[in-house]
């Protein structure tokens, strides 16, 4: 009998191949790819594929940017999201071609690794509308970071692992001990597409790890709640996976900062 993860894992895989719909384009030798990922405005995010002899060339026709300007979170006008879309896109190895269209070149064998990195760039540049606000001081991930540092953690940030699926994952950080190891995804804001995500990637990767390493493995979602409350489904679905959950605002509770310090 499959496990109850196994059988999640496969639900999550039928989610997928049910909501993404492809349209080639009679009049060009582009493909449009519609996949249930949401950008800024809440539309599927929409890449396209376009075969150049033995590459396939993957691009967001400029569309993220352009929604980012909409959302007055302009790229250009601000050293600091510059600064920010650059270190996702080297993360991925996405180019920014022109002034707006992000792309990646694959072949037949990575064409499924670089569409997910396309599109892990793409919904982590949509984070930057949050730069919008002139509240916001800085990118949470940063303010993460700076946490991490006052506790005296020792980490490795820009983590990737490869899944049990072949896949390569990106965490935000790692720290390893010498019997376990945390990997940690920060979120600004959660919602019903990036938090299945997450699950699903933690789900992969934890076996591989696990073997790799022979540590214990622990996924950490470390999740902004101080602008907006965390809806209890959403906690409940982190402890459902066996991941463990941090809330930003008592991110100094003792029993909080032990969380990052299991070993």
């Amino acid at each position: 009998m499959k496990s109850s993860i196994s059988v999640l894992v496969e639900e999550f895989y039928t989610f997928l191949r049910k909501n993404t719909l492809i349209t080639a384009d009679t009049k060009s030798e582009w493909t449009q790819i519609s996949t249930p990922f949401l950008n800024t405005f809440n539309d599927s995010i929409e890449i396209y594929a376009k075969r150049e002899g033995d590459k396939i060339i993957l691009s967001d026709d400029g569309e993220t940017l352009y929604n980012l300007e909409l959302g007055g979170a302009s790229i250009t006008r601000s050293q600091k999201r510059k600064q920010y879309l650059d270190n996702i896109l080297n993360n991925y190895g996405i180019t920014l071609a022109g002034a707006s269209e992000l792309t990646v070149v694959a072949n037949e064998k990575s064409f499924a690794q670089k569409k997910l990195n396309l599109l892990s760039a793409i919904s982590e540049a949509n984070d930057l509308y949050v730069l919008s606000k002139h509240s916001v001081e800085s990118v949470f991930k940063e303010d993460v970071q700076k946490y991490l540092d006052e506790q005296g953690i020792i980490y490795t940030p820009h983590f990737i692992s490869k899944g049990s699926t072949g896949l390569e994952f990106t965490f935000d950080f790692q720290i390893a001990y010498q019997h376990t190891e945390i990997v940690i995804k920060a979120f600004n804001t959660i919602n019903k597409m990036n938090l299945p995500q997450f699950l699903f990637t933690w789900n992969d990767i934890q076996p591989v790890r696990e073997r790799l390493s022979n540590k214990k493995v622990i996924a950490l979602a470390i999740v902004n709640d101080v602008e907006r409350a965390v809806k209890a489904e959403y906690i409940e679905a982190i402890f459902s996976k066996n991941a463990q959950y941090l809330p930003w605002s008592k991110r100094l509770e003792t029993e909080n900062i032990n969380k990052l310090r299991a070993s």
